[in-house]
């Protein structure tokens, strides 16, 4: 039986259709997707259904390190940032400067900030990442992109799955899906319960999804999509811990949010519609209409914030080519994303509660803001004989409008922000020596803006002085494949400088003010080799490495008396490593061993503070059987931090004590922990 599948094991654009007879693999067929609509010409990183696969149900932080010069600091489920080439990482909680998109549908907030770790990664077929402000039909932020994008069942096609993982420290995850697809129609409808009580004080977690997909072809050239996606989730906070708790006790949670038994609470909806229309074989387009909406409740120690957003928008893309002798593609269109965000908070009488945690008292700030984004975007691929030039254009118009209904008369502090646009334009180039061997070439234009907190004073005002930063990104590279694209090698060098560098000063316990200060200097080797071959006609064998080396640094930053010139910039590991190796057997027999190195990284400006660098190895291994024609069993089991190794999995930069107590930098990671689990499939 014929399938084509997308080739995700070498990330390259190529598709492969596959035949099998008698369960041994016959004629490989390779097509090329030079011509189609790609997010670039350049290579794209993407983390598929095999990557992800490797780790645990619950982790799709491990999978998307596996990417060269992307790291994620992890202080817990529902605490992460992401850093791509360096960026991002003086952000002291959560992740920005990147453009994230769920099924095409836009999910970065209206201040640039993105929530990917909330998405359950049995429910993903792929996440794409685009380093650098190179995808100008995604923005041109100074990190990248990132697209995720949910499974379909194959056509003609229906299924019912059921998937329970247990684990260490109470981790249990249960997960039901049922499907259905034929040649027009499908419908994908997932429920999914992760829950676990945490390795450190005051760190359970319990998180509820649905994910409803469906989608319809009318015809050739009309086709309807439809896209429900509902997450509750309650997560309490350790926060970070000194250094004295890291070393000799870190399950500690740190005195003040054990105290208040801070958490967070969350419910949040995104919901679009995709509608696509083919006006000829030269012209089509894509439309999708959405919104979104979150409740966010954090009892913390220093106040209770109470917040809740509506966002709303559109993209629209029209994909064609123009009637030339040289072959070309186009992309035009726009993006508009607008949030109405609304925060109170009010005291924490914690201390006065009994040791029952957080009592809600008096109201402290009543805030909303009015957040619009706009951008518009082009791209042009002009077609030659052995090579292909890629033109990028991105505008950026965005706006903040501030109303404080807390405050009256000469103390009140509404104001508005309005941002000079921005126009990011990209070049890029792409050179086939032959179909197995090219080299690559980017220069692009990019920008990140400031969130809510960095454009205010400490008096509370918005701040008219702060603008975004911006960077222009040079990159060149090279990807190859040998013995019949068995093997392939990667490797690209990259340099950015970025100006106008946003910091963020910490002025209390929680606030941080923002300010542009400095120039910082990023230049990195990302190396990538992936072999697969046939230990015996019925058995592969997969090891893979990825690296990345960098030398990332300040170089104009004056910190009120404090030159940290020339000084490597705060919070980017010195050096990546990831690789592992991957056994299968048609007998269904699978093992996988991954190993990451961390190298050490400096968690203060100065420079006079870093953390040592350290190894992880997890192993995975399973067992498939197809029980009769419609049911498959599959049992897997697992351990991580195989050799127990201690390691902050999160360091929060430049932390300053408070009194007497220690500076607060540190995430403790897990310890050695277990899982197992069994995942049915039965097909109707």
């Amino acid at each position: 039986m014929l399938k084509t599948i997308l080739l995700t094991l070498f990330s390259v654009g190529l598709i492969v259709a596959q035949e099998k007879k008698n369960d041994t693999l016959s004629e490989v067929v390779l097509e090329s997707k030079l011509l189609q609509n790609p997010p670039t010409i350049t290579p794209v990183d993407i983390v598929g259904t095999s990557t992800i696969k490797r780790y645990t149900p619950i982790d799709i932080v491990s999978a998307i390190n596996e990417t060269p010069s992307v790291y994620i600091f992890s202080g817990g489920l529902n605490t992460n940032r992401l850093t791509i080439r360096g960026m991002g990482a003086r952000t002291p909680y959560g992740t920005n400067k990147i453009q994230t998109y769920f099924n095409g549908i836009p999910i970065t907030s209206g201040i640039g900030e993105s929530t990917f770790n909330i998405y359950d990664p049995e429910s993903l077929q792929q996440i794409e990442i685009i380093k650098g402000p190179k995808a100008s039909i995604y923005g041109a932020n100074l990190g990248g992109a990132m697209l995720l994008q949910t499974k379909l069942p194959a056509k003609n096609t229906s299924l019912a799955n059921e998937a329970l993982t247990f684990g260490s420290y109470g981790m249990l995850k249960n997960s039901v899906q049922a499907a259905y697809r034929n040649e027009a129609f499908y419908i994908n409808l997932l429920s999914d319960h992760l829950q676990t009580d945490g390795y450190r004080e005051n760190s359970s977690y319990k998180r509820n999804t649905i994910l409803l997909d469906m989608g319809y072809d009318f015809d050739d050239k009309n086709s309807i999509q439809f896209l429900f996606n509902q997450i509750d989730y309650n997560a309490h906070i350790a926060s970070s811990i000194g250094e004295t708790d890291f070393n000799e006790n870190p399950k500690k949670a740190a005195t003040n949010w054990k105290d208040a038994q801070g958490y967070e609470d969350n419910k949040g909806t995104t919901t679009g519609i995709t509608y696509k229309h083919t006006f000829s074989s030269n012209l089509n387009n894509t439309t999708t209409i959405f919104y979104s909406y979150l409740d966010h409740y954090e009892p913390r120690p220093f106040n209770i914030l109470d917040e809740f957003t509506n966002s709303y928008g559109f993209r629209s893309s029209f994909n064609g080519s123009i009637p030339l002798p040289l072959k070309n593609k186009f992309t035009l269109g726009a993006e508009l994303y607008s949030d109405t965000y609304n925060w109170k908070t009010w005291e924490n009488l914690y201390q006065t509660n009994n040791g029952q945690g957080s009592l809600q008292g008096d109201l402290l700030s009543d805030n909303k803001e009015y957040r619009n984004r706009f951008n518009s975007f082009g791209t042009w691929n002009l077609y030659f004989n052995k090579f292909v030039v890629a033109l990028g254009l991105n505008f950026n118009s965005s706006s903040y409008n501030y109303r404080d209904h807390y405050n009256t008369g000469e103390n009140n502090k509404s104001a508005n922000r309005d941002f000079d646009a921005i126009w990011a334009p990209s070049f890029s180039i792409k050179y086939l020596f032959t179909p197995a061997n090219i080299v690559f070439g980017n220069i692009s234009y990019g920008y990140s803006y400031p969130n809510l907190e960095e454009t205010l004073t400490p008096e509370g005002i918005i701040n008219p002085d702060i603008g975004p930063e911006t960077g222009t990104n040079y990159e060149i590279g090279t990807e190859n494949y040998f013995f019949n694209r068995k093997l392939k090698a990667a490797a690209t060098f990259y340099y950015m400088d970025v100006e106008n560098l946003l910091v963020a000063d910490r002025v209390g316990e929680d606030q941080y003010i923002g300010r542009n200060a400095g120039v910082t200097s990023h230049k990195g080797f990302e190396v990538s080799i992936n072999y697969l071959f046939n230990l015996f006609p019925d058995a592969t064998l997969q090891p893979y490495l990825n690296a990345t080396f960098n030398h990332h640094t300040f170089e104009d930053f004056v910190e009120e008396n404090n030159d940290y010139s020339g000084k490597d910039l705060t919070g980017v590991p010195k050096n990546l490593i990831n690789g592992g190796v991957q056994f299968k057997h048609d007998n269904g027999i699978y093992f996988t061993a991954t190993y990451q190195h961390v190298g050490s990284l400096p968690m203060n400006d100065a420079n006079s503070l870093y953390t040592d660098a350290y190894n992880l190895i997890n192993i995975k291994g399973g067992y498939q059987k197809q029980i009769t024609n419609n049911f498959k069993l599959e049992i897997l089991a697992g351990i991580n931090n195989l050799f127990d190794e201690k390691y902050a999995a999160s360091i929060l930069i430049n932390a300053v004590g408070f009194g007497d107590s220690e500076p607060r930098y540190y995430y403790p990671g897990l310890p050695i922990n277990y899982y197992g689990g069994l995942k049915l499939k039965y097909l109707l």
